[in-house]
C-alpha cells in the first residue's frame, strides 16, 4: 500500500501538508492542494482510517446487528439508523445474524475485536454467552426492537403485547370466533409478547385459539404454517401472523388451496412492510414505525458515546392497526 510518506515525497511537500489536504483541505493553498491531490490520484493513496481512529481514540464506525435482512422491516430500521449516523459523520456497517445464535456470536466477537464506536442490537438471545461476553468488552450498545430495563441498557421498541391485542380484538370485532395464531420461534421476545397480547384478549371471550409455531419468520415458513391451518378440523376462520412475511406465506397457501380471503379466511400480519399493502389481497397489519425505531436508537447510541455520555433510556412506541381487504367485515 502507498503511504503518506510516498505522497509527500512525490509532491515535494511535508507529511503534514498531505495530512492537511486529506483532512483539512481548506487550510492549504490551492496550487499546493491540487498538486497533492494529483499525486494521490496517480499513486492510488487511501487514508489509513483505522490508524487515524486509533490515534484519535474513537472509531467513526457503528454497527447494526439484525435478525434478518431478508425482512423489509429491518431494511427500514437500517435506513433510519443510517440517517441519524450520517448526520453526525458516522458510518454504519450492517450485520445479519439470520436468526442464528452461532452467527450472532461470531459477529459480536468480531465487532468487539474491531472496537467499533457502538452497536445497535436486535439479538436472537439477550442472555446467551455471546451477549454476556460482548457486555464485558465495554463497547456501548442499544437494543432495537427489543425492550430491556433501562438499568441494563438503552432500548427502543414497540409495545408488542399491545400489538398482539390489537390484532386479536380486530378479529373478534369482525365476527370471528375461531382464530389461528401463527407465531415465530418463541426464543424471540417479540414473538412471546405478541402471543401474550393475543391471549390477553381472547381469554374469557368465548373464542377458540389454535396456535401454530413456524420454523422461521419468512414466507416459506408462512406457507408451511398455512398448510397446517388448512389441515385443521374445524378450520379457523381467521389467522393472525407474528409478522407480514408469515402472513404473505399463509396468503399464498390459502390462494393455492382455493380458500377465499377474507370470506373463508381472514388474515392479519405484523410490521406493515410495503409488500403488505401490495399483496394480491392487501393485508391488514399491525404497523411498527421501523424507520423511527432505527433513527431513535442510533441517536441514543451516539449520545451514549460522547465524552459526557447520556444516561440509558427506554423508549417504547405504540403500534397501529392498518385495516385492509384481508379482514373485510364478514357478510
Amino acid at each position: 500500500m502507498v503511504g503518506i510518506k510516498e505522497v509527500a515525497k512525490r509532491a515535494g511537500v511535508s507529511i503534514g501538508t498531505v495530512s492537511n489536504v486529506v483532512n483539512r483541505p481548506h487550510v492549504v493553498a490551492t496550487a499546493t492542494r491540487n498538486r497533492v491531490l494529483s499525486v494521490i490520484q496517480e499513486l492510488g493513496y487511501v487514508r489509513d482510517e483505522s490508524a487515524r481512529q486509533l490515534r484519535a481514540g474513537r472509531s467513526r464506525i457503528m454497527a447494526l446487528l439484525v435478525l434478518d435482512l431478508g425482512n423489509p422491516f429491518f431494511v427500514d430500521v437500517a435506513r433510519g439508523a443510517e440517517e441519524a449516523a450520517h448526520a453526525q459523520g458516522i458510518n454504519i456497517i450492517t450485520c445479519n445474524s439470520g436468526q442464528r445464535v452461532e452467527t450472532e456470536a461470531s459477529y459480536l466477537a468480531m465487532l468487539a475485536e474491531q472496537r467499533v464506536r457502538g452497536v445497535l442490537l436486535s439479538p436472537v438471545d439477550t442472555a446467551g454467552d455471546a451477549m454476556q461476553a460482548f457486555r464485558r468488552s465495554g463497547i456501548p450498545y442499544v437494543f432495537v426492537d427489543r425492550k430491556v430495563p433501562a438499568d441494563e441498557a438503552s432500548s427502543v421498541s414497540v409495545d408488542d403485547v399491545a400489538g398482539g391485542a390489537l390484532a386479536a380484538r380486530h378479529l373478534l370485532e369482525t365476527g370471528h370466533r375461531h382464530i389461528g395464531f401463527v407465531n415465530g420461534p418463541t426464543i424471540l421476545t417479540q414473538c412471546r409478547d405478541r402471543d401474550a397480547g393475543v391471549r390477553s384478549v381472547l381469554t374469557g371471550s368465548g373464542a377458540q385459539l389454535s396456535g401454530v409455531e413456524a420454523i422461521g419468520l419468512d414466507v416459506a415458513s408462512g406457507r408451511d404454517a398455512g398448510a397446517r391451518l388448512l389441515g385443521m378440523s374445524p378450520r379457523p376462520t381467521a389467522v393472525f401472523c407474528a409478522n407480514d412475511l408469515l402472513a404473505l406465506g399463509v396468503l399464498q397457501a390459502m390462494v393455492g388451496a382455493g380458500v377465499r380471503v377474507p370470506d373463508e379466511m381472514a388474515i392479519v400480519g405484523y410490521d406493515d412492510i410495503e409488500f403488505a399493502g401490495a399483496a394480491a389481497v392487501p393485508l391488514t397489519s399491525v404497523r411498527q414505525p421501523a424507520f423511527r425505531l432505527g433513527r431513535t436508537a442510533a441517536e441514543q447510541l451516539l449520545a451514549e458515546t460522547e465524552e459526557n455520555p447520556a444516561p440509558h433510556r427506554e423508549e417504547v412506541f405504540t403500534p397501529e392497526l392498518v385495516v385492509r381487504e384481508s379482514t373485510r367485515v364478514r357478510r
